[in-house]
């Protein structure tokens, strides 16, 4: 698993951004470092949502840090697009449909009962501008949402 100190690992992946592009965060982190990487098990689920809407009633103190704020989830980037319109979201949604990041970020976990497998687990990576990963939060309890205080403060000392 990644964790504090590590480089975090590069990654090219879909955008979903109201458009659909491509993005490569060694590519972002000069100019929108420090980056937050909230991975998150699925889109239009509640703790889902509630994770990201809470991201975004945050959004104006990463702004105010120059942070950058995405969310990592395997949904299509297509999938994302309409789960940022539903919910006003203005951060750009990564989409790991092949599963890459979830691997490289190793935070794999499945729903066996439900039968869906290789989402990810809900964690959040904040990244600094020489792409060290300075915070390191990952849950086994995809019910459990992160202490967005704690994030806010890895943000802020990573800036």
């Amino acid at each position: 698993m990644v964790e504090t100190g590590d480089t975090a690992p590069d990654f090219t992946a879909p955008l979903a951004n109201g458009d659909v592009d491509e993005f490569s965060l060694s590519d972002h982190l000069d100019d929108e470092a420090p980056i937050v990487l909230a991975f998150f098990p699925g889109a239009f689920t509640s703790v889902c949502t509630t994770e990201m809407c809470a991201f975004q009633d945050r959004l104006s103190s990463f702004d105010d840090l120059d942070a950058t704020v995405y969310g990592v989830s395997r949904d299509s980037p297509f999938t994302l697009n309409e789960f940022r319109a539903q919910n006003d979201l203005e951060f750009g949604l990564i989409s790991d449909y092949n599963k890459e990041l979830i691997d490289d970020y190793d935070v794999e976990m499945d729903f066996a009962d439900l039968g869906v497998y290789g989402v990810a687990k809900r964690s959040v990576f904040v990244v600094d501008g020489d792409g060290e990963v300075t915070y390191a939060w990952v849950s086994d309890d995809p019910g459990v949402e992160p202490d967005y205080d704690e994030v806010e403060a890895a943000v802020e000392d990573a800036a």
